[in-house]
C-alpha cells in the first residue's frame, strides 16, 4: 500500500512519514509499504521505502508520476508560510492554492477513492471571532496564507461531497517548538523564544506579552495527523474540517514555562522588540478554537505548555 506526502522534506512531513513507517500503520487493515515524498528536496528519511521525487508540486506530470495503482492516500503538507505568502503572492498562490488544486484534480481521475489529508491552518480565521472558535464559523482570513488555505478547506469539502476524495481537513495550531533556524512563518518567533535561550542564544518577541496563542508541540500535531489519516472512512461526516487540539498560551505564560524547565537566565534572554508587521498577522488568528468534536473522535492536545518544552528539550536537549 502506497501513499504521497507532500513536503515531505519539511520538519512536519518528515517527520509524519518516519512516524508512520515506525509505527507500522494501517489504511484499512492494510499496511504502508511505501511512502513517497514530492517537494523541492528529497526527504531526509533515510528508509529504503521512501522514494524523493522533487520539483514544483503544482506539476501535473510530476505528480502524475507520484501515484500509482496501490495508491490510497495523499497528505498534502506542502505550503508556503504565512509572511512569505503575504509578501509573494504569486508563489503561495502557486503552492497554497494551484497545487492543492491539482492534486485534488489528480486524485479526481485515479481509479481509486483516496483519501486526501490538507493540513490547513487557524489563519483561515480573522479579528473579533468569539473564542474558542467554533468549527462551524466560517473563515475570515486576514492574509493571503489564509485565505489560500480556506479556499483549499472548501475543495476539499467539495471533492469530498462529490464523492471524488475521501477528504480530511486539519487545522493546525501554531506548532512550536521546531529545532533549527526560524522559517518565514510570522509565527516562528513562538519557538525561537524558548529554541534559542534554551541554547544559551538571545530571542526576540515581536508581539505583546499578553498575546494568547493556540499552541501545539511537533508531536501532538503528528500524532492527530496520523489519527485523521486512519480514521475510519465516512466517520467525519459530510463536513471534513477539525480544528486540532491545541492549547491556550500567551506569551508571558510560554516564559514561564522556559524559566521553570531551564532557569531566570534563560528567560531573561527574550527581548522584546515590536514588529507592528507580525503582529498584525499573528493578533488576526484567533488564540483558542473548539474541540469537542475532535477529542471525542479520539485527537489528543498537549498537558500543558511546561510538557511541550520538556518534551523539546527531551529530544534535542539545550543546543
Amino acid at each position: 500500500m502506497h501513499i504521497v506526502v507532500t513536503g515531505g522534506a519539511g520538519f512536519i512531513g518528515a517527520r509524519l512519514i518516519q512516524r508512520l513507517l515506525d509505527d507500522h500503520q494501517t489504511i484499512d487493515g492494510h499496511s504502508i509499504t511505501r511512502i513517497t515524498s514530492l517537494d523541492l528536496a528529497p526527504c531526509p528519511v533515510d528508509d529504503e521505502r521512501v522514494e524523493s521525487l522533487t520539483g514544483d508540486i503544482a506539476d501535473m506530470a510530476l505528480i502524475a508520476g507520484a501515484l500509482g495503482e496501490d495508491t490510497v492516500a495523499v497528505c498534502h503538507m506542502a505550503a508556503v508560510v504565512s509572511s512569505q505568502a503575504e509578501a509573494d503572492f504569486e508563489l503561495g498562490m502557486r503552492v497554497n492554492l494551484d497545487a492543492t488544486r491539482a492534486l485534488l484534480e489528480a486524485c479526481r481521475t485515479h481509479p481509486r477513492t483516496l483519501r486526501f489529508l490538507f493540513a490547513s491552518s487557524l489563519a483561515v480565521f480573522g479579528p473579533g471571532l468569539s473564542q474558542p472558535v467554533a468549527e462551524a464559523v466560517g473563515p475570515q482570513p486576514r492574509s493571503s496564507y489564509g485565505a489560500q488555505k480556506a479556499i483549499g478547506e472548501l475543495l476539499v469539502n467539495d471533492y469530498s461531497r462529490r464523492g471524488f476524495i475521501d477528504g480530511r481537513v486539519c487545522r493546525l495550531p501554531t506548532i512550536v517548538v521546531r529545532p533549527g533556524k526560524p522559517n518565514k512563518a510570522a509565527s516562528s518567533f513562538a519557538g525561537a523564544i524558548i529554541r534559542e535561550p534554551l541554547a544559551g542564544l538571545e530571542a526576540i518577541c515581536p508581539v505583546d506579552a499578553n498575546l494568547p496563542l493556540w499552541l501545539s508541540s511537533p508531536r501532538a500535531v503528528v500524532a492527530n495527523l496520523i489519527h485523521a489519516l486512519t480514521l475510519p472512512a465516512g466517520s467525519l461526516g459530510d463536513w471534513r474540517t477539525l480544528n486540532l487540539p491545541g492549547i491556550t498560551v500567551t506569551v508571558t505564560e510560554m516564559l514561564d514555562a522556559l524559566e521553570r524547565q531551564a532557569g531566570t537566565a534563560a528567560r531573561q534572554r527574550v527581548r522584546f522588540e515590536p514588529d507592528a508587521v507580525i503582529e498584525k498577522i499573528v493578533a488576526s488568528w484567533p488564540g483558542g478554537l473548539e474541540i469537542q468534536r475532535p477529542l471525542a473522535l479520539g485527537f489528543q492536545a498537549d498537558n500543558d505548555f511546561d510538557a511541550v518544552v520538556h518534551a523539546y528539550i527531551e529530544e534535542y536537549g539545550r543546543q
